[in-house]
């Protein structure tokens, strides 16, 4: 879908919409339309009881000069950069399919001019619910096809192109961080998520590095590779290095568990709902649309995106349960159950990237816990950090992108849940405290003096139901989450 900013409405718009406040009909600006048109919306909006709560949208059919033509009020609250949002998702899934082409938003309708980072959202967020993975729907009806090709935005302030502009990025990398997340695990497997993220990052300016098995052996990546030995498909580290901040700046490193498929190996899960394991790669997504974003925009920071790449799978030389496996920090680890395996996968990718970049401040993400669904449902992501000051920030830029967190304690009393009887830890701990047992498994690999900062995001990546800027299916959480972490406490 094209966004056009425009000083007037396109005379072919299929829908026209004009934006309304919370309770402010009796104040709109009707002034595109006559008399009768005018009196026409009044008339249905009271009717209706249409009272410009954000999202609400209500059709009209009216006459004029130009002859028929449709007239949409959409509600946009109290105006908030929040509620503009809301009220373009919701005219996107409103007028997406169905035959619609071009719809016409028509600003003049409002007392009060809005911000052009109010606008550039609702044009962001409008693009973002737009998207779709039809890839393999080869019987939909023409109904059922997406027909919406344009959206206008009329008299919007002059600095918009600007400020949508930068959202755009973040809106690309979710593109890529969703298709990842919906493809099927026949077609995405380690090998072809790096091709897949090599070619859309292509000519962006970031620097790629992709480490083999053989690579990682000679590394010493035990648990890593113990988890991918079941598979047929080959592990692969894919690195990611922006370098936008100059010479001297902090370096920031995003680590993504990228677990293609999750059948949860010889500990393997029940039948129901296993089909849903392709998404166990959302972390690592999520690193690969925000490392597209951050180097789509230019942004002022030094950041390097770490994807742990692997497929579970429980054939003859899958490793079993009480296996012993040694990490790239030279740590042992007792595999008490298979299926606590993306700690295994994250391990040893934060180990490489303190030795080879030795960053600052590390991030990771990853859909690691059963037990974080249970507790946040799918509303929140897990937080978990070692630093006040990075816990601040990432539960700052979750308010203000969208992609909202919620804090867990980590302590030594936890710690000691994972303490092995025959090797330095094991996988997993008792039932209680899952989430909380993993992200202390995870800080065990972290160096002294190194921010670090756990992301469990198991309930976020992929969504049952319709949200304000996607459909059902992939979400691309932690793209725009990421990108305004970056921007706020790294760019200057």
């Amino acid at each position: 879908m094209h966004v056009t900013f425009a000083a007037s409405a396109p005379d072919d718009a299929d829908v026209v919409v004009l934006p309304v406040e919370k309770d402010g009909v009796g104040r709109a600006r009707l002034t595109s339309l006559d008399d009768a048109g005018r009196a026409l919306v009044l008339g249905g909006a009271a009717a209706t009881k249409f009272d410009g709560d954000a999202g609400a949208i209500a059709e009209y059919v009216v006459t004029g000069e130009n002859g028929v033509r449709r007239v949409a009020l959409l509600g946009i609250g109290a105006g908030a950069d929040r509620d503009w949002d809301k009220a373009g998702g919701a005219l996107i899934a409103r007028y997406l399919v169905g035959g619609t082409t071009t719809v016409a938003i028509d600003l003049s309708s409002l007392d009060t001019p809005p911000t052009a980072q109010a606008i550039a959202g609702l044009a962001a967020t409008a693009t973002q619910r737009g998207w779709r993975h039809d890839v393999y729907r080869t019987k939909l009806t023409a109904k059922q096809k997406p027909s919406l090709t344009s959206l206008t935005i009329v008299g919007a302030p002059g600095d918009t192109d600007t400020s949508f502009a930068a959202v755009d990025a973040v809106t690309q990398g979710m593109e890529l961080t969703r298709t990842l997340v919906a493809e099927p695990a026949n077609i995405l497997y380690p090998e072809s998520f790096v091709e897949r993220v090599t070619q859309a990052v292509d000519g962006l300016g970031l620097e790629i590095d992709v480490l083999d098995e053989a690579q990682m052996r000679d590394h010493g990546m035990g648990a890593l590779l113990g988890v991918s030995q079941g598979s047929r498909r080959e592990a692969r580290l894919l690195v990611l290095k922006w370098t936008g901040g100059g010479e001297g700046a902090p370096t920031v490193a995003l680590v993504g568990k990228g677990v293609t498929f999750d059948t949860g190996g010889i500990s393997i899960k029940p039948a129901g709902g296993m089909e849903d394991m392709k998404w166990d790669m959302g972390g690592a997504g999520a690193v690969a649309g925000a490392m597209k974003a951050l180097a789509t925009r230019k942004a002022k920071a030094n950041v390097i995106g770490v994807m742990g790449l692997v497929e579970n799978m429980p054939d003859g030389n899958a490793q079993r349960p009480g296996d012993v496996v040694t990490s790239m920090s030279g740590q042992t680890i007792e595999v008490i159950n298979t299926d606590a395996e993306g700690r295994l996968v994250l391990c040893d990718a934060i180990t490489w990237v303190q030795q080879a970049h030795k960053p600052a401040t590390i991030v990771d993400l990853a859909t690691l816990t059963g037990a974080m669904i249970v507790s946040l449902g799918n509303e929140y992501g897990g937080l978990f950090a070692n630093d006040e000051d990075l816990a601040g920030q990432l539960l700052s830029a979750s308010l203000a992108s969208g992609d909202k967190l919620w804090r867990f304690p980590l302590a030594d009393a936890y710690d000691k849940l994972i303490d092995s009887p025959i090797a330095d830890m094991k996988n997993v701990g008792p039932r209680g405290a899952g989430s909380i047992t993993a992200a202390q498994f995870l800080k065990r690999f972290v160096d002294d003096g190194v921010k670090w900062a756990h992301l469990d995001i198991a309930g976020m990546v992929w969504s049952d139901k319709d949200g304000t800027n996607y459909a059902k299916g992939a979400t691309g959480y932690g793209v725009r989450l990421l990108d305004r972490f970056i921007r706020d406490a790294f760019e200057r």
